[in-house]
């Protein structure tokens, strides 16, 4: 489990993900020393890892969750080959592990989840089912975080370390860009001469350029940490079918509830789709009765358990990622 420090350091990667180690050490009253060392050793041991983004809407990509059914003998290989896919980001293995989910990256020119879908798991052995739900709206994920995992920081500690745009967003990414994001999404937290020998470009250059697309909206980043060291054993994708006139409004109530770190609209037979974080199966009892269950315009839901997650948010892999060990809700 994650002590005090432990918390408020991830809390503040939060705010900022490239906050420099020494203003997170002023804010949390501890030396820069201390902060490198927790840092290095959440890498290591609890799989803290700061990535940069870009937003699917800014950078025209259209964002796709699969849902794949495959026999038990072959969920787990078709599983490790959608993670070392560099178009694919959260897959996991739910319902009993015979299912696969995984969200796909496209171009929203496509309009199609590349040629995942129409070349690649027409010829996988052992997939019995396949659907394909396109992420309309997302309503909680992405820069809004769960909020359980950002919570140590008073007020005035979250004013000193939250991100402040220096910086206008007159421009969207663009080609000249590809090399920058794709940097960040290996490690969000790269420095800037490494920035500079990836891109050709001057370190000056590098830090304007990753300005502007904050400022815009274009680029944000997100903390990928292990949920279990919250207390997390249950995990849960919850897919729901609500009338279409209620469904900004449940979609929005969703978004409020900390049991709960994704919300989105979907295309397909059910329209909203969440990830549910709970202490244990009790507790996912407790929410889908008595939360879930007051909200009556919700017509069907379907709950399927996470047995792993092999893949987080960013679409690239780093040299020592491997697929995680079985663990109950891992």
């Amino acid at each position: 489990m994650l002590d005090e420090l432990d918390r408020a350091l991830i809390h503040a990667l939060h705010l900022d993900g490239r906050a420099p180690f020494s203003r997170i050490a002023e804010v949390l009253g501890v030396s820069a020393q201390t902060v490198a060392r927790r840092y290095r050793r959440l890498r290591t041991e609890a799989g803290l890892r700061v990535v940069g983004l870009a937003d699917p809407d800014r950078a025209g990509r259209a964002q796709w969750l699969v849902r794949l059914t495959a026999t038990a003998r072959s969920a787990q290989d078709i599983a490790g080959a959608l993670v070392r896919r560099p178009d694919t980001s959260w897959v996991k293995l739910t319902s009993g592990g015979t299912e696969i989910t995984a969200v796909i990256h496209a171009p929203a020119v496509d309009a199609s989840p590349g040629s995942l879908l129409l070349h690649d798991v027409p010829r996988t052995g052992g997939i019995t089912a396949v659907s394909a739900h396109c992420l309309l709206h997302t309503y909680l994920g992405g820069p809004a975080n769960w909020r359980r995992s950002a919570r140590a920081l008073d007020e005035r500690q979250q004013a000193a370390l939250e991100y402040r745009e220096n910086a206008e967003g007159v421009r969207q990414p663009g080609p000249e860009d590809a090399e920058l994001l794709a940097a960040l999404e290996r490690d969000g937290r790269a420095g800037q001469g490494e920035l500079a020998r990836a891109t050709g470009w001057s370190p000056t250059t590098v830090a304007r350029r990753m300005a502007e697309l904050r400022a815009s909206g274009a680029l944000f980043f997100d903390v990928e940490v292990d949920a279990g060291l919250f207390g997390v054993r249950t995990r849960a994708l919850l897919w729901l079918s609500v009338r279409p006139a209620d469904l900004e409004q449940v979609a929005v109530a969703l978004a409020g509830h900390d049991e709960l770190a994704f919300v989105a609209a979907t295309t397909g037979r059910t329209n909203l789709v969440a990830q549910a974080l709970c202490r244990d199966p009790a507790d996912l009892h407790r929410y889908l009765t008595r939360r879930l269950g007051a909200l009556r315009e919700i017509d069907t839901l379907e709950t399927s358990p996470v047995l792993r997650t092999l893949k987080a948010a960013s679409p690239a892999l780093t040299a020592g990622h491997r697929v995680a060990p079985a663990r109950r809700g891992g």
